[in-house]
Formats: C-alpha cells, structure tokens, sequence
C-alpha cells in the first residue's frame, strides 16, 4: 500500500515538474519568435501559465508591465493567489501573478506548491530578461541610426563644401559685373533696374553659399568671450514688432549671471535667428515663445520652445540635412536648423529637439565653457 502511494506521489511530481518544463520552454520559444512584439509576448506567457499549475481549469494568470495588462480569460483578483515582481535592471516595473477562481476543498490544505512558486519566480526573470534584451536592442538601433545620420551630414557637409567653393566664383563675377554695368551712363532706367535685380539674386545666393560653408564647417568661427544672455536680447530685438502683429507671445527667462563663453558672437546670433524664425513659421495663428538660458555641469544651456503645429518622428530626424523643408516653394530653403546645427557643433556643443503634433517644438543647445574645459585637462595631467 505505502508503495503504491509512493509511486502515485513520484508520478504526480513528474507530471508536475513536466508542466514546469514545458512552460518555460514554451517561453523560450515565444521571445524567440521573430517579429513579435513586446506585449504579444507577455499575453502569450499569461496563457502558457494556467496549463502549467496544478489545478489548471480553475487558474487564471495576469502579467503587468508599465501599467499594462495582460491577462488570460475570466481572470479576477482574488485571495487564492500568487505574485512574483518583474525586476528590470534593479527597478520594479510589474509583475506576474497566478490566482485560483474558486474554492477547492483539496486547496485548502495546500494552496500551491513549492515548486508552483519556484516556477513564478523563474517565470518572472524571464520575463525580465526579455524586457531587457528588447531595450538593448532599442539602444543599439537607435545608436545605428544616430551614426548614419551622422555620416549622412559628414557626407552632405563634404558635398556642400564643394559646391559652395564651385559656385562662389562665378557668382561673385556676376555681382562684379553687374555693379560695373550699373555705373556706365546713360543706362536706360529698365536695364538699371534689371541690373538691380541681378544683383540682388546673385547676394542672395552668395548668402546660401555662405551658409552651406557654415554648415560644412569650412567657414572657421572668429571666436571670443560672449555673453548668451546678451546674443539672445539683441537677436529678439527685431522681432519684437512682428511678434506683437502676428499673435506671439515672447518671454525671454535669462539667467542672471550666466557665465561668458568662448565663441563667435555673429554666428550664434543666426543661431538664435534661425531657431526663432523657424518658431514663428510653426505658429502662424500667434502662440507663445519662450527662450531660456542656464548652466549645468557641462556647461551652458539655451533652450527655444514654442507651442506650434509640432513635429512627426520622421521629420524631427530629417530637420537638419540640408534642403530638407515642409514649406512649401519659395518659403525656405532647408538650411536655417542645418546651419544652427553646424554652428552649434562647430563650438563643441550639442542640438537637441524634442517634438509633439499639436503641442509644439523644443531646441536645446549646450555649449561647454571653455574655461571649465580647460581646467579639466589640467587636472587630469
């Protein structure tokens, strides 16, 4: 008798440690599938765990991420249950929980087995593992994506270069002409006029060439002690007037204070120009700009947001390749954000944007003290 009671007890724990088993290889194979996403994932895991307990036709189980809800059918919380947290890189962002729907007289006794929280834990780590390997190669993607943006401006920055150095001369021998033509008397007022015209078509490409050096970084800054706060006061200053006719409210919040900074004045002044004209385009029925300036400890901060129409994704990561522009024709010609950009990084300093449709766009810029920079290096030799 004892030994048919032992051999049905060894029986059950095999068939027990059998479902263990198949659940966590079914996990396995699950986050092993390929293109399947994060949260078809989890719900098949909360379905895979009632088969794998011991009462499976009364278990329900339910996986929460982030808020998020995964659960399998007629699944309600009740006493009868178990709970194992999902643990991400020391930080809690869930759990996994496993509960009985009715009442048993057999359950009584003992509720779950030892080896039914062995297996919660486990299922857990997994999950957990999972999670993480999804974000690792979020991270990496991103970091793939970011270095071909990069070597995409390197490459347009080399292009631009040479065209700009291509064009230049034969431009400024049609503004030379053009200016000898108009000092020759008697002219007849059309031509003189004409002439004008000429000549104001080859300063404005002259103009684009410029900026396409800037953005090459062929142009080098004429760099010196600058006040931000006062570049930001003097580049708002003519826009004043246009802010009040076109509904934009302007609020300049300057810290006081604010250290001096190695840089070119003129430069960062287009900086700020561009960042604000690009501003006031997102808002043509009027909005809110405000401009602000600080410091970290990597240096100094200025930030342009506005409360504008907003970016989609696919443009926030076009914005800076050059002639790329949602105007329409004859409104921009897609370098003013390239030309901040390559401002910005020719002074050692980064551009960051962050955008939502309908709610607006925000620029932050960092630009390092040179000083600080400086005293680093001195302290590390």
């Amino acid at each position: 008798m004892k030994s048919d009671q032992k051999t049905l007890s060894a029986e059950a724990a095999l068939r027990e440690r059998i479902k263990e088993l198949t659940c966590l290889y079914g996990i396995a194979q699950i986050a092993g599938k390929p293109g399947i996403t994060l949260g078809e994932i989890l719900q098949s895991i909360a379905e895979l765990l009632p088969p794998a307990w011991q009462y499976p036709e009364i278990t329900s189980a339910r996986i929460i991420l982030d808020g998020n809800t995964y659960t399998t059918p007629a699944f309600h919380d009740s006493h009868r249950r178990q709970t194992a947290d999902i643990v991400v890189a020391g930080v809690r962002r869930g759990a996994v929980e496993v509960v009985y729907r009715e009442k048993k007289p057999e359950i009584d006794q003992t509720l779950f087995l030892e080896e039914e929280r062995s297996l919660i834990d486990a299922v857990a780590a997994q999950v957990a593992s999972i999670i993480d390997l999804r974000q690792a190669e979020e991270d990496k993607s991103m970091l793939q994506s970011q270095l071909r943006h990069a070597d995409r401006l390197a490459t347009i920055g080399l292009l631009a270069a040479g065209v700009a150095h291509e064009l230049n001369e034969p431009i400024g021998n049609v503004l030379g002409f053009a200016q000898l033509v108009k000092k020759c008397e008697g002219l007849p007022e059309q031509a003189r006029d004409d002439i004008g015209k000429i000549e104001h078509v080859a300063l404005y490409a002259r103009d684009v060439i410029t900026k396409l050096l800037v953005f090459a970084r062929q142009m080098p800054p004429q760099k010196m002690p600058v006040s931000l706060n006062r570049v930001v006061e003097d580049a708002i200053y003519f826009f004043r007037a246009r802010c009040a006719k076109e509904g934009i409210e302007v609020e300049c919040r300057l810290e006081p204070d604010l250290p001096e900074i190695v840089a070119d004045p003129a430069q960062l002044n287009q900086v700020v120009v561009n960042l604000v004209v690009n501003a006031f385009q997102a808002m043509p029925k009027g909005g809110s700009l405000t401009i602000r300036t600080g410091t970290d400890d990597r240096g100094v901060l200025l930030t342009v947001e506005d409360t504008g129409m907003g970016m989609e994704e696919e443009t926030v990561e076009k914005i800076f390749v050059p002639f790329f522009t949602t105007k329409d024709v004859g409104e921009g010609t897609g370098l003013g954000l390239p030309v901040a950009h390559g401002i910005v990084t020719s002074h050692g300093g980064s551009i960051a944007v962050s955008s939502e449709i309908g709610r607006g766009t925000r620029f932050e810029i960092l630009l390092p003290i040179e000083g600080r920079a400086e005293t680093v290096r001195d302290g590390d030799k």
